[in-house]
């Protein structure tokens, strides 16, 4: 009778997958307990946004291509939630489990460095991207949006754009030790980024040199590729967009890996 209850070894290959799936629900599990915080917050927030602009500005502000302000405000918001989700999502994780303690239930798994980044890096585009189509449904219902130009496209950026803000949270978290140096980075990095990025705006009005310098921050390139995939109109080739995002996505996870890898502030 006990023979049956021997416990079996079980055999970890080069990709620990059950890791790696363990820590991404673990990371997925956390966000979705507390919903009214990580979606139905953001989503509100988007649409008092959307109503603000809606009685200050209306129709009475035509952009290129003959796209009223309004419409070409949607996709703004829903990327601005999007990438500020997904940066809140990996950053918060880190630096709650360095304030807690619990920082070791990642450290001492027989978890890579490329798998604790993996698993970290898809669960902060899971939530930015579900808070982003939440977005967009909830503005469409109210008027403030229309169906997808081209969905794929659309996607492709929102995709991008989450990856980044996922991988700069990874960084931010592992930085920061304290919620103070979290909340610094938060208000004087993320959040300009984010509104200085042609949500509200094109930056083809922008007078020189300020086109130029909004044209430098990467964040302009995820929101304006999703909103040609949304309404066909953008500032900017997609082209440059895709090369930006994916080149920048290549930087930081690599200096993510290096940083997770040499357990920087995460050991000491």
């Amino acid at each position: 009778m006990a023979d049956s209850y021997i416990m079996r070894p079980v055999k970890i290959g080069k990709l620990n997958t059950i890791g790696l799936y363990t820590l991404y629900m673990r990371e997925v599990r956390r966000f979705i307990k507390i919903l009214m915080q990580t979606l139905i917050a953001p989503v509100m927030t988007s649409v008092l946004f959307l109503m603000v602009f809606v009685v200050a500005v209306g129709d009475r502000v035509n952009l290129a291509d003959g796209v009223d302000f309004v419409t070409f405000l949607t996709p703004g918001l829903v990327m601005m939630n999007l990438l500020q989700n997904a940066f809140a999502n990996t950053s918060s994780s880190l630096v709650v489990g360095k304030v807690q303690g619990t920082i070791v239930d990642v450290l001492m798994p027989p978890l890579g460095a490329g798998e604790v980044l993996a698993a970290m890096a898809l669960a902060g585009v899971t939530r930015g991207m579900m808070v982003g189509v939440v977005t967009a449904v909830a503005l469409l219902i109210l008027g403030g949006g229309s169906l997808p130009n081209a969905p794929f496209t659309a996607l492709l950026f929102m995709f991008l754009g989450a990856l980044v803000m996922a991988f700069a949270g990874i960084l931010a978290g592992i930085w920061a030790n304290k919620f103070d140096e979290m909340a610094a980075i938060t208000n004087f990095v993320i959040q300009p980024l984010a509104f200085l990025s042609g949500t509200f705006y094109s930056i083809n009005r922008l007078p020189a040199p300020f086109d130029t310098i909004a044209a430098l921050n990467p964040v302009f390139y995820a929101i304006d590729g999703f909103r040609f995939g949304m309404i066909g109109v953008a500032d900017r080739p997609l082209i440059t967009g895709v090369l930006c995002l994916v080149s920048l996505n290549l930087v930081l996870g690599i200096i993510c890996y290096r940083a997770l890898k040499s357990g920087y502030r995460l050991k000491s």
